[in-house]
């Protein structure tokens, strides 16, 4: 479907391309987001509690920035796609394992899984610089707490 606004902020290039990169970035906070529940779901074994609990803390700030991105993708007049069908057929995540994760391989995983969402991230603010300052300055503001997350995670496995 094209745009149901009159006006667009981009020009037609910048605009598909800039929808593009954000559309991508969407799909891997939905799916970060969703990995994260399950990891919080089904974590056991030693410091259990505190890993259960930081796993909620993360999932916060990533469903904040995935909704971000989507509220910026309807400003550019493109519509956002979290659907299941889609996340599931466009997340570059690795696929979370089944089951109870003792604490280590829940580390682990969140951890590799947030290293891929942060990756994605800088890749669309490299990009996003000549296309669009706006969104560039948005995926920044979702990299920072993002990053510190991502240490507190893997400063776990030292």
């Amino acid at each position: 479907m094209t745009s149901p606004f009159k006006r667009q902020i981009l020009a037609d290039g910048a605009l598909e391309e800039t929808a593009s990169l954000l559309q991508q970035t969407l799909v891997n906070l939905v799916d970060l987001a969703l990995l994260l529940k399950q990891a919080h779901w089904n974590v056991i074994g030693k410091n259990f509690r505190s890993v259960h609990l930081q796993l909620d803390d993360i999932i916060v700030t990533v469903r904040d920035g995935s909704d971000e991105v989507a509220e910026r993708l309807a400003a550019l007049g493109k519509s956002a796609d979290g659907r299941s069908c889609t996340v599931a057929s466009s997340s570059s995540l690795a696929k979370y394992p089944d089951g109870f994760q003792d604490v280590p391989s829940t580390v682990t995983a969140v951890a590799d899984a947030m290293q891929t969402t942060i990756q994605g991230l800088r890749d669309a603010t490299e990009k996003l610089g000549d296309l669009d300052p706006v969104s560039e300055d948005l995926v920044i503001g979702i990299s920072g707490p993002l990053e510190k997350h991502f240490w507190m995670v893997q400063a776990q496995e030292a």
